[in-house]
């Protein structure tokens, strides 16, 4: 009997999706800039945070943005309209994930010469995203809290692989029972090198030292 041939195939895309994440990366060096790859689910708040985040960093910056979604183009116009940022909308065509050469196609649809820090809000989902190296010099998670305390617990990929993690709309905790304190114990018994910065995005409340630890980060590079 003639020996069956087997094909891995998650293994194949994973060294291709890799292979192309490290010359996006490479190439980002090569023009000194910084790309912020930003997780999370749907409706964490993630255009308004990196709204108030651009309008802070924008007079030391030139910012660019990439909005994935699968459809639509809501998110860009909002980041346009309010930040004055370059921004483009990235659909991924029912994906529930970016990868390395949607990353690439994206920058060079952004003309992304001249910025200093991109931002890719990636598509909403806290599974599909955190397998693949999209090239970025840094990922972030944000969760709201009425997400729930427990999705570190069942969702612990991103939060391992995140650099810092952002706890959205904190002035609504009283308001969802939120248990702070066994967040920010999960978190850390999962990735203690993360740094969780509480904010209210709709406030601006606890923006400014997520912007300071940005810019400490872009500058560490």
């Amino acid at each position: 009997m003639e020996e069956v041939k087997v094909i891995e195939l998650k293994e194949s895309v994973f060294a291709d999706n890799d292979a192309e994440a490290d010359r996006v990366r490479e190439d980002l060096r090569s023009r000194e800039q910084f790309l912020l790859n930003v997780m999370s689910s749907p409706g964490s708040g993630k255009t308004t945070t990196l709204t108030r985040l651009i309008n802070l960093l924008k007079d030391t910056y030139r910012i660019g943005v990439m909005e994935a979604d699968i459809d639509g183009a809501v998110d860009t116009d909002r980041i346009i309209s309010q930040t004055g940022a370059r921004a483009i909308q990235l659909h991924t065509g029912g994906m529930c994930h970016l990868d390395a050469g949607m990353t690439r196609t994206g920058i060079d649809s952004l003309d992304a010469t001249g910025l200093d820090l991109v931002f890719l809000e990636n598509v909403g989902n806290l599974v599909c995203p955190t397998d693949f190296d999209l090239g970025e010099n840094a990922k972030v998670m944000i969760l709201s809290v009425p997400e729930g305390d427990d999705k570190p617990l069942k969702y612990p990929g991103v939060f391992q692989v995140a650099e810092a993690v952002v706890l959205n709309k904190v002035d609504t905790m009283p308001v969802f029972n939120f248990d702070r304190e066994a967040f920010e114990a999960a978190v850390t018994q999962l990735n203690p090198q993360a740094p969780i910065f509480p904010i209210a995005a709709t406030k601006g409340d606890g923006v400014d030292a997520w912007a300071e630890w940005l810019a400490n980060r872009i500058r560490a590079v």
